[in-house]
Protein backbone atom coordinates (compact mmCIF):
# COMPACT_ATOMS: atom_id res chain seq x y z
CA UNK A 1 0.00 0.00 0.00
CA UNK A 2 1.23 3.50 -0.88
CA UNK A 3 0.07 6.97 0.12
CA UNK A 4 -1.28 9.55 -2.30
CA UNK A 5 -1.51 13.16 -1.11
CA UNK A 6 -3.54 15.38 -3.38
CA UNK A 7 -3.20 19.14 -2.86
CA UNK A 8 -5.86 21.62 -3.96
CA UNK A 9 -6.72 25.30 -3.68
CA UNK A 10 -10.41 25.28 -2.72
CA UNK A 11 -13.19 22.87 -1.79
CA UNK A 12 -14.60 21.18 -4.94
CA UNK A 13 -11.32 21.45 -6.90
CA UNK A 14 -10.37 17.98 -5.74
CA UNK A 15 -13.26 16.14 -7.41
CA UNK A 16 -13.02 18.09 -10.67
CA UNK A 17 -9.25 17.73 -11.06
CA UNK A 18 -8.38 14.42 -9.42
CA UNK A 19 -11.57 12.72 -8.28
CA UNK A 20 -10.99 9.74 -10.52
CA UNK A 21 -7.42 8.99 -9.50
CA UNK A 22 -8.36 9.48 -5.85
CA UNK A 23 -11.19 6.94 -5.96
CA UNK A 24 -9.10 4.59 -8.10
CA UNK A 25 -6.20 4.70 -5.64
CA UNK A 26 -8.51 4.09 -2.68
CA UNK A 27 -10.19 1.14 -4.41
CA UNK A 28 -6.76 -0.36 -5.10
CA UNK A 29 -5.91 -0.26 -1.39
CA UNK A 30 -3.82 2.90 -1.24
CA UNK A 31 -4.17 5.58 1.42
CA UNK A 32 -5.54 8.87 0.04
CA UNK A 33 -4.98 12.18 1.84
CA UNK A 34 -6.63 15.43 0.74
CA UNK A 35 -5.02 18.77 1.60
CA UNK A 36 -6.86 22.02 0.77
CA UNK A 37 -5.14 25.39 0.99
CA UNK A 38 -8.27 27.45 1.70
CA UNK A 39 -11.87 26.96 2.76
CA UNK A 40 -13.23 28.72 -0.32
CA UNK A 41 -14.49 31.72 1.61
CA UNK A 42 -15.11 33.78 -1.54
CA UNK A 43 -17.27 31.25 -3.33
CA UNK A 44 -20.59 32.54 -4.65
CA UNK A 45 -23.87 31.13 -3.39
CA UNK A 46 -27.46 31.94 -4.29
CA UNK A 47 -29.59 33.88 -1.83
CA UNK A 48 -31.46 31.54 0.49
CA UNK A 49 -29.22 28.56 -0.14
CA UNK A 50 -27.59 28.62 3.28
CA UNK A 51 -29.61 27.86 6.41
CA UNK A 52 -30.27 30.75 8.80
CA UNK A 53 -27.08 31.46 10.71
CA UNK A 54 -24.99 29.15 8.50
CA UNK A 55 -21.87 30.67 6.95
CA UNK A 56 -20.39 29.61 3.63
CA UNK A 57 -17.06 28.55 5.12
CA UNK A 58 -18.69 26.04 7.46
CA UNK A 59 -20.82 24.73 4.63
CA UNK A 60 -17.88 24.28 2.26
CA UNK A 61 -15.84 22.42 4.87
CA UNK A 62 -18.76 20.04 5.43
CA UNK A 63 -19.13 19.57 1.68
CA UNK A 64 -15.44 18.77 1.39
CA UNK A 65 -15.69 16.03 3.99
CA UNK A 66 -18.78 14.59 2.29
CA UNK A 67 -17.06 14.55 -1.10
CA UNK A 68 -13.89 13.10 0.45
CA UNK A 69 -15.85 10.17 1.85
CA UNK A 70 -17.26 9.44 -1.60
CA UNK A 71 -13.75 9.52 -3.07
CA UNK A 72 -12.26 7.18 -0.46
CA UNK A 73 -10.16 9.79 1.34
CA UNK A 74 -8.74 8.73 4.70
CA UNK A 75 -7.66 12.17 5.93
CA UNK A 76 -8.65 15.75 5.12
CA UNK A 77 -6.51 18.74 6.13
CA UNK A 78 -6.87 22.49 5.50
CA UNK A 79 -3.69 24.59 5.48
CA UNK A 80 -5.51 27.55 7.02
CA UNK A 81 -5.18 30.24 4.35
CA UNK A 82 -8.10 32.24 2.98
CA UNK A 83 -9.44 32.37 -0.57
CA UNK A 84 -7.71 34.98 -2.77
CA UNK A 85 -10.43 35.40 -5.39
CA UNK A 86 -9.97 35.53 -9.14
CA UNK A 87 -6.83 37.03 -10.67
CA UNK A 88 -6.85 40.83 -10.67
CA UNK A 89 -9.44 41.23 -7.93
CA UNK A 90 -8.70 43.48 -4.91
CA UNK A 91 -9.02 40.39 -2.71
CA UNK A 92 -5.68 39.18 -4.14
CA UNK A 93 -3.91 41.61 -1.82
CA UNK A 94 -5.60 40.81 1.47
CA UNK A 95 -3.07 39.60 4.07
CA UNK A 96 -3.60 36.02 5.14
CA UNK A 97 -4.83 34.77 1.80
CA UNK A 98 -3.05 32.00 -0.05
CA UNK A 99 -1.77 34.16 -2.92
CA UNK A 100 0.10 36.51 -0.59
CA UNK A 101 1.46 33.72 1.61
CA UNK A 102 5.16 32.99 1.76
CA UNK A 103 5.82 29.99 -0.48
CA UNK A 104 8.39 28.71 1.98
CA UNK A 105 6.03 29.01 4.95
CA UNK A 106 3.13 27.33 3.14
CA UNK A 107 5.42 24.63 1.76
CA UNK A 108 6.67 23.90 5.26
CA UNK A 109 3.08 23.34 6.42
CA UNK A 110 2.39 20.97 3.54
CA UNK A 111 5.76 19.23 3.89
CA UNK A 112 4.92 18.41 7.50
CA UNK A 113 1.88 16.46 6.28
CA UNK A 114 3.85 14.78 3.50
CA UNK A 115 6.49 13.70 5.99
CA UNK A 116 3.97 12.50 8.56
CA UNK A 117 2.21 10.46 5.90
CA UNK A 118 5.43 9.22 4.26
CA UNK A 119 3.79 10.28 1.02
CA UNK A 120 4.78 8.36 -2.08
CA UNK A 121 2.87 10.52 -4.56
CA UNK A 122 1.79 14.16 -4.52
CA UNK A 123 -0.52 15.89 -7.00
CA UNK A 124 -0.41 19.66 -7.53
CA UNK A 125 -1.42 21.83 -10.53
CA UNK A 126 0.48 22.97 -13.60
CA UNK A 127 2.39 26.26 -13.53
CA UNK A 128 -0.67 28.24 -14.66
CA UNK A 129 -2.88 26.61 -12.08
CA UNK A 130 -4.97 25.02 -14.81
CA UNK A 131 -6.65 28.27 -15.80
CA UNK A 132 -4.83 31.17 -14.16
CA UNK A 133 -6.47 31.40 -10.73
CA UNK A 134 -3.92 32.82 -8.27
CA UNK A 135 -4.58 30.18 -5.61
CA UNK A 136 -4.12 27.44 -8.18
CA UNK A 137 -0.83 28.91 -9.35
CA UNK A 138 0.24 29.03 -5.70
CA UNK A 139 -0.65 25.34 -5.29
CA UNK A 140 1.90 24.61 -8.02
CA UNK A 141 4.63 26.69 -6.38
CA UNK A 142 3.96 25.55 -2.82
CA UNK A 143 3.46 21.92 -3.79
CA UNK A 144 6.71 21.59 -5.68
CA UNK A 145 8.66 23.21 -2.87
CA UNK A 146 6.95 21.03 -0.23
CA UNK A 147 7.88 17.91 -2.17
CA UNK A 148 11.51 19.06 -2.16
CA UNK A 149 11.42 19.65 1.60
CA UNK A 150 9.77 16.31 2.34
CA UNK A 151 11.60 14.25 -0.28
CA UNK A 152 8.36 13.08 -1.88
CA UNK A 153 9.49 10.94 -4.81
CA UNK A 154 6.65 11.39 -7.31
CA UNK A 155 4.99 14.71 -8.09
CA UNK A 156 2.29 15.00 -10.74
CA UNK A 157 0.93 18.30 -12.02
CA UNK A 158 -2.79 17.90 -12.62
CA UNK A 159 -3.89 19.69 -15.76
CA UNK A 160 -6.16 19.34 -18.78
CA UNK A 161 -5.63 18.53 -22.43
CA UNK A 162 -5.99 21.96 -24.08
CA UNK A 163 -6.00 20.56 -27.61
CA UNK A 164 -8.82 18.17 -26.75
CA UNK A 165 -10.87 20.95 -25.15
CA UNK A 166 -10.40 23.18 -28.22
CA UNK A 167 -11.47 20.34 -30.53
CA UNK A 168 -14.62 19.66 -28.52
CA UNK A 169 -15.42 23.36 -28.32
CA UNK A 170 -15.13 23.64 -32.10
CA UNK A 171 -17.30 20.58 -32.63
CA UNK A 172 -19.95 21.96 -30.27
CA UNK A 173 -19.85 25.34 -32.00
CA UNK A 174 -20.40 23.63 -35.37
CA UNK A 175 -23.60 22.20 -33.95
CA UNK A 176 -24.72 25.50 -32.50
CA UNK A 177 -23.92 24.49 -28.93
CA UNK A 178 -21.64 25.73 -26.17
CA UNK A 179 -18.95 23.60 -24.57
CA UNK A 180 -17.50 24.21 -21.14
CA UNK A 181 -15.42 27.28 -20.26
CA UNK A 182 -15.27 30.56 -22.25
CA UNK A 183 -13.20 30.39 -25.40
CA UNK A 184 -10.80 33.11 -24.23
CA UNK A 185 -9.93 31.14 -21.09
CA UNK A 186 -6.84 29.03 -21.68
CA UNK A 187 -7.37 25.73 -19.88
CA UNK A 188 -4.64 23.19 -19.22
CA UNK A 189 -1.63 22.54 -21.42
CA UNK A 190 -1.05 21.53 -25.05
CA UNK A 191 -1.12 17.78 -25.59
CA UNK A 192 2.59 17.70 -26.43
CA UNK A 193 3.43 18.73 -22.84
CA UNK A 194 1.35 16.02 -21.14
CA UNK A 195 3.09 12.91 -19.83
CA UNK A 196 0.36 10.94 -18.02
CA UNK A 197 -3.15 10.02 -19.12
CA UNK A 198 -5.28 8.12 -16.60
CA UNK A 199 -8.53 6.50 -17.73
CA UNK A 200 -10.97 7.03 -14.84
CA UNK A 201 -14.15 6.23 -16.76
CA UNK A 202 -14.92 3.46 -14.26
CA UNK A 203 -14.95 6.07 -11.50
CA UNK A 204 -17.03 8.70 -13.30
CA UNK A 205 -20.03 7.94 -11.09
CA UNK A 206 -18.05 8.55 -7.91
CA UNK A 207 -16.49 11.67 -9.40
CA UNK A 208 -19.91 13.06 -10.29
CA UNK A 209 -21.35 12.18 -6.88
CA UNK A 210 -18.46 14.04 -5.23
CA UNK A 211 -19.19 17.08 -7.39
CA UNK A 212 -22.83 16.89 -6.33
CA UNK A 213 -21.72 16.91 -2.67
CA UNK A 214 -20.39 20.45 -3.29
CA UNK A 215 -23.91 21.75 -3.81
CA UNK A 216 -23.11 25.31 -2.72
CA UNK A 217 -20.82 25.70 -5.75
CA UNK A 218 -21.91 23.06 -8.27
CA UNK A 219 -25.61 23.38 -9.03
CA UNK A 220 -27.68 20.63 -10.60
CA UNK A 221 -28.04 22.71 -13.75
CA UNK A 222 -24.30 23.42 -13.97
CA UNK A 223 -22.18 22.24 -16.89
CA UNK A 224 -20.71 19.53 -14.65
CA UNK A 225 -23.98 17.94 -13.57
CA UNK A 226 -26.32 18.75 -16.47
CA UNK A 227 -24.36 16.62 -18.94
CA UNK A 228 -25.88 13.23 -19.81
CA UNK A 229 -23.87 10.37 -18.32
CA UNK A 230 -22.09 9.41 -21.57
CA UNK A 231 -21.10 13.04 -22.20
CA UNK A 232 -19.91 13.41 -18.63
CA UNK A 233 -17.75 10.28 -18.95
CA UNK A 234 -16.30 11.66 -22.19
CA UNK A 235 -15.53 15.06 -20.67
CA UNK A 236 -14.28 13.90 -17.26
CA UNK A 237 -13.34 10.25 -17.74
CA UNK A 238 -9.68 11.02 -18.38
CA UNK A 239 -7.38 12.86 -15.99
CA UNK A 240 -4.19 14.41 -17.32
CA UNK A 241 -0.86 15.08 -15.60
CA UNK A 242 2.65 16.29 -16.18
CA UNK A 243 5.57 14.67 -14.35
CA UNK A 244 9.06 16.10 -14.67
CA UNK A 245 11.48 13.60 -16.17
CA UNK A 246 8.78 11.86 -18.19
CA UNK A 247 7.91 12.24 -21.86
CA UNK A 248 7.96 13.45 -24.47
CA UNK A 249 4.44 12.24 -24.94
CA UNK A 250 2.37 9.99 -22.69
CA UNK A 251 4.61 7.59 -20.77
CA UNK A 252 2.31 6.79 -17.83
CA UNK A 253 -1.30 5.69 -17.46
CA UNK A 254 -1.43 5.16 -13.69
CA UNK A 255 0.11 7.58 -11.18
CA UNK A 256 0.28 4.81 -8.55
CA UNK A 257 1.88 2.21 -10.82
CA UNK A 258 4.38 -0.06 -9.12
CA UNK A 259 3.58 1.14 -5.60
Amino acid sequence: MATLVTFHAHPDDECIQCGGVMRKAADEGHRVVLVVATRGELGEVEDGFLAPGEDLTTRRVAETHAAAEILGVSRVEFLGYTDSGMMGEPTNEIPGNFWTASVEEAATRLAAILTEESADVLTVYDDNGGYGHPDHIQVHRVGLRAAELAGTPRVYQATANRDEIDERRAAARAQGEDFGPPEDMKIGKPAVELTARVDVTAYAGAKRAAMRAHASQIAEDSFFLALPDPAFALAFGTEWFIRDGQGPGITETDIMAGL
